[in-house]
């Protein structure tokens, strides 16, 4: 039995569909206040028959920080696909992305040895890797430390992920770039569509590496089968700017395109009134330190080892924007 946790998120949800179409048998761990509405609308672009494959899913309420319930999670599983995370650029939720991120991933992998797991995978970020200026960034970067609360968690969660390889756990990491799909429109590239849709005057500079959720999944899947463990892969179709990237979606929802780069300077200035609105309003600061870098950094990211390890052919970043496009207008 295959255990996944995270199943209410973007790439979980893809998953637990390409995994209950082949009729494999699943539990999904959900924690408590997580709607599994969202895992039967990522159903329903996929198949008329949505209801029946999502009932095809055991899902079971638990934490990854609670070990009794991990315990019970565990029951009769041979192979785990650990995709959840709290994802945030804010200094603000740090201690809650050490607590799901770091914490979380080390009893997964505690369970994992304890229970003699036969295959696990672990989804981690481009962002838990580290950057070269003007160099295309591969699995050898040595990690550097940043401002990034996120990639920080995430890298410190990967050391756990290698501690249980090292006490000889089968297991592999993913580092998926810009994942783009549907079905979540508040969240990551969704909620970047749904800005986009609102209307922008600006567009940020930055490049940065874009890959379809599907790829994301079938690539997980297939080191899983091919039994290729004790490996990290970077996990991106295409290096696009953001700029492109935000064009492609505007041209695809018939909007207009912004005209207007954002200089750091005016996105500092931005900052700066953003921690003013939350200090005087006592509301969540919606920019950080952490955002301006990521939208400036100009970095392109190897899909060499992937590639080579899978022969493996990557779906069209293009390709996938319209469908995700397409499904955005259904919402």
């Amino acid at each position: 039995m295959i255990l996944v946790t995270g199943g209410t998120g973007l790439v979980g949800c893809h998953l637990l569909y390409s995994l209950v179409k082949e009729n494999k048998k699943v539990r999904a761990l959900y924690r408590k206040n997580s709607k599994t509405e969202s895992v039967r609308k990522v159903f329903s672009y996929y198949s008329k028959d949505y209801k029946k494959l999502f009932d095809k899913i055991e899902w079971i309420e638990g934490d990854i920080n609670d070990i009794t319930s991990l315990d019970v999670a565990f029951k009769n599983i041979n192979e785990i696909y650990h995709c959840a995370a709290f994802i945030s650029f804010s200094n603000q939720d740090l201690n809650a992305m050490k607590k799901i991120n770091v914490e979380g991933t080390a009893n997964m992998i505690n369970c994992a040895i304890d229970k003699k797991i036969n295959k696990f995978c672990y989804v981690s970020t481009i962002a838990a890797v580290g950057e070269r200026k003007n160099i295309m960034i591969d699995e050898e970067c040595k990690w550097n430390e940043n401002n990034n609360p996120y990639s920080k968690t995430k890298h410190d969660a990967e050391l756990e992920v290698w501690r249980g390889i090292s006490e000889g756990l089968n297991a592999v990491i993913v580092n998926p770039g810009v994942i783009i799909g549907s079905g979540f429109w508040k969240r990551g590239s969704g909620a970047f569509i749904t800005q986009i849709s609102r209307g922008m005057n600006y567009y940020p500079p930055g490049t940065t590496g874009f890959i379809c959720v599907k790829d994301v999944v079938k690539i997980m899947r297939d080191l899983m089968d091919k039994n290729i463990f004790s490996e990290r892969f970077l996990l991106v179709s295409e290096n696009w700017t953001q700029k492109d990237f935000i064009f492609s979606v505007c041209n695809h929802l018939n909007l207009k395109t912004p005209q207007k780069k954002a200089s750091k300077s005016l996105m500092i200035l931005a900052l700066i009134l953003d921690a003013v609105r939350s200090f005087f309003l006592n509301k969540r600061r919606r920019l950080s330190s952490a955002i301006i870098e990521s939208s400036h950094s100009k970095n392109k990211y190897s899909n060499k080892k992937i590639t080579s390890a899978l022969d493996y052919k990557f779906i069209e970043i293009e390709k996938s924007i319209k469908e995700t496009c397409k499904n955005y207008k259904l919402n």
